[in-house]
């Protein structure tokens, strides 16, 4: 079941490219690059339209069907 709305799923796929770019082509010395590749959870949550912590805090942000 679908939890997220295209707006939110845009969005979501905006920032997690974001913060997988910075990771790829960020300075190479950052000692916590690391953290650009939690990128991928926004990006996956988004392409299957369910993101586990809105289930928990009861909030869905797609059209009623």
């Amino acid at each position: 079941m679908k939890n997220m709305g295209s707006i939110d799923r845009i969005l979501r796929i905006i920032a997690g490219i974001a913060l997988v770019a910075f990771a790829l082509l960020g300075p190479a010395e950052l000692a916590w690059k690391w953290v650009g590749w939690i990128g991928v959870v926004p990006i996956v949550t988004a392409l299957i339209g369910w993101c586990p912590a809105y289930t928990l805090l009861g909030i869905k942000t797609c059209k009623a069907s």
